[in-house]
């Protein structure tokens, strides 16, 4: 039998390096929602060990840049306490304690970041892996079945004042209302008359906060809203700010309402970020529903993660609307990504942000010589103008985004991808996962620089020549 091989071994290379991870899982659900908790004991019925997963209770500071949903700078010190927030979650939640009687392992305040698994782009790992972080430290698991349940967030829109303390989305009002009980805010105003928005109205009456209005940019309600009061055929032109964010808005007909909150309720988004990051193509599975990478079924997402009822909120036309009224009444320095303080000037303009210079060439640059090259790409108005680059990864921006594109340049603009770590985790957790030595012995390799590094198995070859003569690499291992 013929042995010899063309290269030899490189003892830089990652190949069987990489530990596989402590402990492993035949599932593990992302989300402990209904679809979730339902999920998870379905698969402990049928004998699996079963890992459940939630990042609620969110921790203070991560809500404070609306993660993962649109929070608005309207919680109360309540969020700061990590104890009374874990009781809220399973007094809101009593099917937890069911689904741990089921034998389920259960892990709450832990955000899943990144799922890895072999395929075109790597061939190395001892197990298909999803990436784990809490407070405290980072971690891998392993599993043969991965359910995201992961649920919606908010759809976020632009206008005048949005970027103040008290404008949030209908998810997390929602979150602080009847999760956490710790919403800060005591008279809203609803943007939409949607069926979400009408659930948002009685949530909210519900819980003795007084909804002082319904907005609608179209002339008629798009729900039943029954006796709640009501402005159509018109938008919120400005949330007018006080020493603690909104204290009152004025409508685009003139109007103004005293409030303390808006409440983005025009539209949600399923929250696929962990799939999506996971590249490759997506189909739905015909059989148990969800969205499933194409090239493999062992990954699907289950209930608002595998796509919206279809209800009147979830609309392209309706949001689209709102998207063009706002922007009728926003001048061009509107904030349209609050992280990095790109302006509505700033994206048509495909320019960065202020605190960045802009040379001759940057400045001659615009939305239309984008369009002479080919159709627009939200990827690359994300390098150019740093919109959806902040610590909220686009949470707020990156839908707007794409409709105002859209909008402007009168043509579909793919959504921005996304990239793990889907949530912001601090480098020091992500950096917390044990290497053994000689992955340690190898690493500086893997940043090697061409004309610095000769490839290992180019030494003692002819290649080695061609690097020195051609590349000018001079050095090797």
């Amino acid at each position: 039998m013929h042995t010899d091989t063309p290269f030899p071994v490189d003892p830089h290379a990652v190949n069987g390096k990489i530990p596989a991870p402590a402990e492993h899982y035949g599932l593990v659900v992302v989300g402990a929602g209904p679809a979730g908790i339902a999920a998870a004991r379905e698969g402990a019925a049928a004998g699996k060990r079963v890992l459940l997963v939630d990042e609620h209770p969110v921790p203070g500071h991560l809500m404070g840049t609306d993660v993962p949903l649109f929070f608005g700078g309207r919680m109360t010190a309540a969020t700061q306490n990590p104890g009374r927030m874990i009781e809220s979650v399973f007094a809101t939640l009593p099917e937890l304690e069911a689904a741990m009687e089921d034998g389920i392992e259960l892990l709450l305040g832990t955000a899943a970041w990144g799922v890895y698994r072999n395929g075109p782009a790597i061939g190395t790992l001892p197990a298909q892996m999803l990436g784990l972080a809490d407070a405290e430290r980072g971690w891998m698991v392993g599993f043969d079945e991965l359910v995201l349940a992961t649920g919606a967030r908010d759809l976020a829109l632009a206008f005048p004042g949005w970027n103040q303390p008290g404008v949030m989305g209908a998810g997390g009002f929602a979150m602080l209302v009847a999760r956490y009980q710790a919403f800060a805010g005591r008279r809203i105003v609803i943007m939409g008359t949607h069926d979400l928005a009408v659930e948002t109205a009685r949530l909210a009456q519900e819980h003795g906060i007084e909804v002082a209005a319904l907005v609608e940019t179209r002339d008629s309600p798009q729900a039943d809203v029954g006796n709640l009061p009501l402005h159509t055929g018109c938008v919120i032109a400005e949330a007018i700010g006080g020493i603690d964010g909104v204290k009152a808005v004025r409508l685009s007909d003139g109007t103004e309402i005293v409030c303390d909150t808006v409440v983005q309720a025009v539209g949600a988004v399923p929250a696929i970020e962990l799939i999506d990051a996971m590249g490759g193509a997506r189909v739905m599975d015909p059989v148990r529903g969800g969205w499933v990478p194409a090239e493999n079924g062992t990954v699907r997402c289950v209930g608002l993660a595998a796509g919206l009822p279809d209800t009147g909120f979830n609309h392209m036309a309706y949001r689209a609307q709102w998207v063009d009224a706002l922007g009728a009444v926003s001048a061009p320095d509107t904030i349209v990504c609050q992280c990095e303080e790109v302006t509505r000037a700033d994206l048509i303009g495909v320019q960065p942000p202020n605190y960045l210079k802009r040379p001759p060439a940057m400045c001659a640059r615009s939305l239309d010589t984008l369009l002479a090259d080919g159709p627009p790409n939200q990827d690359q108005i994300k390098r150019l103008t740093r919109a959806g680059m902040g610590q909220c990864q686009g949470r707020r921006c990156r839908e707007q985004v794409s409709l105002i594109l859209g909008a402007v340049s009168g043509k579909p603009v793919p959504l921005a991808s996304h990239r793990a770590p889907v949530r912001p985790i601090p480098l020091k957790i992500l950096a917390d996962w044990e290497e053994d030595q000689s992955m340690r012995d190898g690493w500086d390799v893997w940043f090697g620089i061409p004309t610095q590094w000769i490839p290992y198995r180019d030494i003692g070859t002819d290649r080695e020549k061609q690097h020195q003569d051609v590349i000018g690499g001079n050095m090797s291992l």
